[in-house]
């Protein structure tokens, strides 16, 4: 009988208790993270001197610039046609040219294939140089060396998605099954054999569905190189804002809108057909 009032209490106790997702240690850390997070928040929008004035007024900015758009004007329908072929171009041979540098660098950069750690660390630190830098400032660095143009946004292109396609092609490369590479090498097969024969088939599905994705972002990346001129319709997108031609500049936006979402499809279909 007393064991079983014991456990009676026991249980009555227990379901007293209120059951709670958090200890109060945990509870007391979340809300310290919370208070630092909120401190860090108000010191950055104090720091960054905002002018809010300007930010209270911007729905009235808005409705403005949006009836200045309307309706779009189509009448310069050939040019913008001509402007996006570009941005094509740019971006499709920027992701063409940029095989021929990704691929051997995350050859070097991948743990399992590099030849040593200095070969290592020269490719990792090519793709994190890659990736380091935005396209736009890729762009300003080409417009300074080759001048304005297409080749000046091909090259800042090509440069950002090294790090990108390398990155990826690095990580495939090193999650590959060992066995056919072992295998090879006991047969006394030389080096190019064993890339060709053992590592390449392996990772031939990731290196096309990584194209195709880098193909995509740089269709979007190319839109806008021509803000600092380096080609593609960009370049007609700030003639039409410098000269306050708005119902242009909103058939350029949809323009560019229509070429995303054409460029997103594709892709979509390209790599269900290679996954």
């Amino acid at each position: 009988m007393g064991e079983e009032k014991g456990m009676v209490d026991h249980a009555a106790k227990l379901s007293d208790r209120v059951w709670s997702r958090y200890d109060r240690k945990e509870q007391l850390t979340r809300y310290v993270v919370y208070l630092v997070t909120l401190i860090a928040v108000v010191w950055a929008v104090r720091d960054i001197d905002i002018f809010w004035p300007w930010v209270w007024d911007a729905p009235n900015q808005i409705q403005s610039l949006g009836a200045r758009m309307w309706p779009p004007e189509f009448s310069q329908w050939s040019a913008i046609f001509s402007a996006m072929l570009e941005t094509v171009h740019i971006a499709t041979l920027s992701t063409m040219l940029t095989i021929f540098i990704a691929l051997p660098v995350s050859y070097i950069a991948a743990q399992n294939t590099t030849p040593n750690k200095v070969t290592l660390w020269i490719g990792r630190f090519i793709l994190v140089s890659s990736r380091s830098v935005n396209t736009i400032i890729w762009a300003l660095l080409f417009v300074a060396i080759f001048g304005p143009g297409v080749l000046a946004g091909i090259l800042a292109v090509m440069f950002r998605s090294v790090g990108f396609i390398g990155k990826l092609m690095g990580e495939a490369i090193e999650e590959i099954d060992r066995r056919p590479v072992e295998a090879m090498e006991a047969t006394g097969a030389s080096k190019m054999k064993v890339v060709l024969y053992a590592i390449v088939p392996q990772v031939m599905p990731a290196f096309f569905a990584i194209i195709i994705l880098r193909w995509d972002i740089n269709i979007r990346e190319s839109t806008v190189l021509g803000l600092v001129g380096a080609g593609g319709i960009g370049v007609l997108l700030q003639g039409s804002i410098d000269m306050f031609a708005w119902q242009t500049v909103a058939t350029i936006l949809l323009a560019i809108v229509v070429l995303v979402i054409l460029g997103e499809a594709l892709t979509s279909v390209l790599r269900k057909k290679v996954i």
